[in-house]
């Protein structure tokens, strides 16, 4: 497959990759940065289209993933060792990256099953977090996952990375708490918010049937709109100095013993 080669800085290739790792100017093209193959694996079978791929010198893909990314309409670089530190995330360099589009999902693009498991994520601000929990729903088999009023775009390219790709492969939309809460109302889904202050503890609250598994941000927890609209509140007990756990490691818990129950 022939390559362009990329050795210079300047070029505007180099540029417009930099500038993807801005919020902002990912809104404004509607496409973002894949970091690593499997990520980029994971993307391509959920049906997502890559504009370009950057490939360091004295790295290879597999013959069946160039053609997957053919297929999808990239276009091929290599590039020197040094251009490639530039593009790549941190020091975790794969040798791989690519340029794809943002997928589009809506809550009327949803559609779950009976006895359905939602979970709810509201106002995240730390990407690692939102993809740990996106891998977590993944695992698990989570069948949707709103992301509402949230401080980090979903497709920002740490939370690709953090969620191994799982971000592509879970049902995820973005959306406003008032979005989520008629959205689950019409589904008839029960709302079960986690509180630190909550009465029940989560292993003596109903989650085998069809559940939103609501949690709130690093530094603020739930808003009062959520601990108002629950239909459910628990909270994980806490025996040493801190009142919560980590917003990822809580959703965790609460995924898999909503799992457990149904099994």
């Amino acid at each position: 497959m022939p390559r362009d080669k990329i050795t210079s800085l300047a070029n505007p290739c180099v540029k417009e990759l930099v500038r993807l790792r801005t919020a902002g100017h990912r809104k404004s093209s509607g496409v973002t940065v894949v970091d690593g193959i499997r990520e980029i694996v994971r993307a391509l079978e959920a049906g997502v289209r890559f504009r370009e791929v950057y490939v360091c010198e004295g790295y290879d893909i597999s013959a069946t993933c160039s053609r997957n990314l053919e297929a999808s309409g990239a276009r091929f670089y290599t590039t020197s060792k040094g251009v490639f530190a530039r593009m790549a995330y941190g020091e975790r360099e794969e040798g791989i990256l690519g340029v794809c589009a943002i997928p589009r999902r809506s809550l009327a693009d949803l559609r779950l099953k009976e006895n359905a498991m939602v979970v709810v994520i509201e106002k995240v601000e730390k990407p690692g977090n939102l993809g740990a929990i996106l891998r977590t729903c993944d695992g698990a088999g989570v069948d949707g996952v709103l992301v509402c009023d949230s401080k980090t775009d979903l497709y920002n390219p740490n939370v690709i990375r953090a969620s191994v790709g799982t971000v592509f492969t879970v049902n995820t939309v973005q959306c406003s708490n008032d979005e989520a809460l008629r959205f689950l109302r019409t589904a008839g889904i029960k709302v079960c918010a986690a509180l630190p202050l909550a009465q029940t503890l989560y292993t003596r609250t109903d989650l085998a049937g069809a559940v939103a598994l609501v949690l709130g941000s690093e530094q603020e927890g739930l808003s009062d709109f959520w601990e108002t609209n629950a239909d459910a509140r628990v909270r994980i007990p806490m025996r040493g100095a801190a009142d919560s756990l980590n917003v990822s490691t809580s959703a965790a818990i609460l995924i898999y013993e909503a799992l457990r129950q149904r099994n």
